[in-house]
């Protein structure tokens, strides 16, 4: 049978005709059940996993399970109004949010939409919360420190940036108290800050961010916040945002610092969200993939060669242990994720020992790398000198006489713990640090009253801006404690201590 060519062309447009109709019906899905912030939806053929899909009424879900008949779809707000039957359209994209430097010095969801009453955000670009991170070739070793303000850590456990140093201890601690006292202490540092604060009360993140704002710190800073009122998928894709707001800053090379506070309640969030989409519970009813949820989210932390802007994303997970308990199954995941870990120990906290550093189990795996040769010179004895100190602790109170050796070791070791103390939002200049860690080792507080010793430091601050700022602009400068600077250190530390012991 011939065909004459009217028909071919008529076949043809009837072919384009239902291809079309194929096509567009592929991206337009039915919902079957919705409930529990869950929806099951039938009919969308192309949907990729982590696309957002956009109901009728305006509302947004995510795509998490691809089922062979449905896909069932986590809900990133209300679905009160949502009924069976309802329309849902596919985006042809997935969840991204607005970054740029539009977003700095504001509060937003995890949506990245604001939150605290200051108008739109008319961002420069948007970009996917979910994105491979750089490979090996792009990165290079952390060799510059990211000083924390925080004696105690600078010097025992020092952070470098591109470093993922995880903060883990039970609750009320200071665990919150130590990020927000390092995002104060990049003020001037040419540091970008984002902190993601998930599971909290709207309360105590409004306390961070006024915090933040009376240090001056807001500025440079940006609060994503998903409160322990919000739906479990927002608490889930929280860190990110957060991170995805960080990675354009990188991208233009510079340096950011992640605070997430906490991933405990992030895998508590994402656990809710797999038991109700019923994905098969493992161990402590967490998922098999919760591991891969906080490692794909921390391996965005890094140090760029200078090939590749030479930016960098140091990340500061918190973990809430229950009764110290280091062990359980979200701890040892993220502790083997990060490059080390601040201990907070509640014995030390109640002991008035403030931030409660745990010198024993805190480890930094990066550490003489991450420091300035002036602070690794003054403080490579004080971890064992402080570690020494609790032994010889323990073991005095069952003896009453002890030698002379062990009685300088513990009243060296009682200085080095007043020293080490610090008040919350008050960061130390690491020049300052340099100094008082310079005179506990070499024995100028052996005759100050312990009592005193918080009086001796902040005096000694003064005296030697007013008398020797030399000395900290050179290891300001240098980074280093040379043989001129030391001598100089020596003659300011003996006029100021047998001033002060005089007085």
């Amino acid at each position: 049978m011939n065909l004459r060519p009217e028909e071919i062309t008529g076949i043809i447009k009837n072919r384009i005709r239902n291809f079309n109709s194929k096509a567009e019906h592929s991206e337009v899905g039915t919902v079957v059940t919705i409930g529990d912030g869950i929806s099951r939806i039938y009919g969308l053929d192309n949907c990729m996993s982590g696309e957002l899909l956009k109901f009728d009424n305006g509302v947004y879900a995510m795509a998490m399970n691809l089922e062979e008949n449905f896909v069932a779809a986590v809900m990133l707000g209300d679905d009160s109004e949502i009924r069976e039957g309802d329309t849902v359209r596919s985006t042809g994209s997935v969840v991204s949010v607005p970054v740029g430097e539009e977003v700095l010095g504001r509060v937003v969801n995890a949506l990245g939409q604001p939150i605290d009453g200051k108008g739109e955000i008319y961002a420069s670009e948007r970009s996917p919360i979910e994105r491979p991170a750089y490979g090996i070739i792009a990165r290079k070793s952390v060799s510059r420190p990211l000083q924390t303000g925080i004696k105690a850590i600078d010097s025992m456990v020092p952070i470098g940036r591109g470093q993922r140093e995880l903060i883990i201890g039970d609750r009320q601690t200071g665990k919150t108290a130590i990020a927000l006292d390092t995002i104060i202490n990049q003020h001037d540092k040419n540091v970008l800050c984002v902190y993601v604060a998930i599971g909290q009360k709207s309360s105590t993140v409004a306390n961070v961010v006024e915090t933040l704002r009376q240090n001056d710190a807001l500025h440079y800073t940006v609060v994503v916040a998903a409160s322990a009122s919000e739906l479990a998928p927002l608490q889930y894709i929280a860190p990110y945002t957060g991170v995805s707001i960080a990675e354009y800053f990188l991208r233009q090379g510079k340096d950011v610092l992640c605070v997430y506070d906490d991933l405990s309640k992030h895998a508590v969030a994402y656990r809710t969200l797999s038991l109700l989409l019923k994905r098969p519970p493992g161990r402590e009813a967490y998922p098999g993939d919760v591991f891969y949820l906080h490692s794909r989210l921390l391996e965005r932390a890094c140090c760029l060669s200078e090939d590749y802007g030479g930016g960098s994303i140091t990340a500061l997970p918190v973990i809430e242990t229950q009764a110290g308990d280091v062990s359980a199954y979200i701890p040892t995941n993220v502790i083997s994720i990060t490059d080390g870990q601040v201990f907070l120990e509640t014995d030390l906290f109640n002991a008035g020992i403030r931030p409660a550093v745990n010198p024993g189990i805190s480890v930094s795996r990066v550490g003489g790398a991450a420091q300035i040769k002036a602070m690794k010179k003054v403080a490579g004895s004080l971890k064992l000198t402080y570690s020494q100190y609790r032994e010889l602790q323990s073991f005095s109170q069952f003896g009453s006489d002890l030698d002379k050796d062990t009685k300088d070791r513990l009243a060296l070791g009682e200085r080095v713990v007043e020293v080490l103390k610090q008040n919350r939002n008050s960061p130390v200049d690491v020049a300052d640090q340099v100094m008082i860690i310079y005179a506990v080792n070499h024995g100028f507080l052996d005759e100050v009253e312990l009592a005193k010793v918080s009086e001796y430091e902040s005096e000694l601050r003064s005296y030697a801006s007013d008398n020797k700022p030399e000395i900290s602009e050179k290891i300001h400068s240098t980074g280093a404690l040379d043989e001129e600077t030391e001598n100089s250190l020596k003659e300011l530390l003996e006029e100021f201590t047998k001033r002060f012991l005089n007085k």
